[in-house]
């Protein structure tokens, strides 16, 4: 049975200044699916997660956020598929001068009419949801790197987004920390369903994670490859995807 789409990205084109990053590319995410944008750096993985949350308008093309195409649509539909995503950017991006609970509190407080005892309880559910529900009074700078990422989970998922979009979620974090941050992604995607859409680049992470991926290309500015770590690893005749998915350099490719 064929699944609907979370999100959809037709034939998208961008251009900055006089280079192309992106060159008419194409795919579908699955509802509660986790997905995984991979490249190498400069390939256009954080460029198109930019367009995909409506940051930046592209050259041509179309993004839908469920059904609202977010390049062409009215600012009440905008905001109203703005309300379906959540983002936990690389930085985790915390207000410093905030503590915690007043980082995860502050979208609910801004979006809804909630009164402030709601809004406590919520943020207690959150912060429960990552782990850190004994850490609502910190500052970010009191708390380690991981934890920031969780934080910064938690503020995402404040309002009940459909879609997660994460921007290099293990990025910087030690190697026990990192597989921490994958556990917590797959028990948010079983127990809330959330579609999430990672940009990533750490192996590890996306065998842990992806059920399905795409891999741009820098040079060609398009989609090399599509579907499991699993598929790409084993059965892909792409050259730099073969080495990418086992480790090899083009040394050892060229030995064997």
């Amino acid at each position: 049975m064929k699944k609907n789409s979370a999100a959809r990205v037709n034939n998208l084109t961008v251009k900055y200044s006089d280079e192309i990053i992106l060159d008419n590319i194409s795919f579908s995410v699955d509802q509660n699916e986790i997905f995984v944008i991979l490249g190498e750096s400069g390939s256009g993985k954080s460029t198109l997660l930019r367009h995909m949350i409506g940051l930046e308008n592209p050259l041509s093309g179309k993004v839908f956020i469920d059904d609202i195409n977010i390049t062409q649509c009215s600012e009440k539909q905008f905001y109203a598929a703005l309300r379906k995503i959540g983002v936990l950017f690389q930085s985790s991006a915390l207000i410093s001068s905030m503590t915690v609970g007043e980082n995860v509190a502050l979208p609910i407080a801004e979006f809804t009419d909630f009164s402030k005892n709601a809004i406590k309880k919520m943020v207690h559910v959150k912060l429960s949801l990552v782990g850190l529900e004994n850490y609502g009074h910190y500052l970010p700078s009191e708390i380690s790197g991981g934890m920031k990422k969780r934080a910064g989970l938690a503020r995402a998922l404040a309002l009940n987004p459909e879609i997660l979009f994460l921007d290099e979620p293990s990025a910087g974090l030690d190697p026990v920390t990192a597989a921490e941050i994958d556990e917590l992604i797959l028990d948010i995607n079983r127990k809330l369903g959330t579609t999430m859409i990672i940009v990533t680049h750490e192996l590890a992470s996306i065998f842990a994670v992806a059920q399905r991926l795409i891999m741009l290309d820098k040079s060609t500015k398009k989609i090399i490859a599509e579907g499991t770590p699993d598929e790409l690893k084993n059965q892909c005749d792409n050259p730099y995807v073969y080495r990418f998915f086992n480790r090899q350099t083009n040394i050892e490719k060229a030995k064997g």
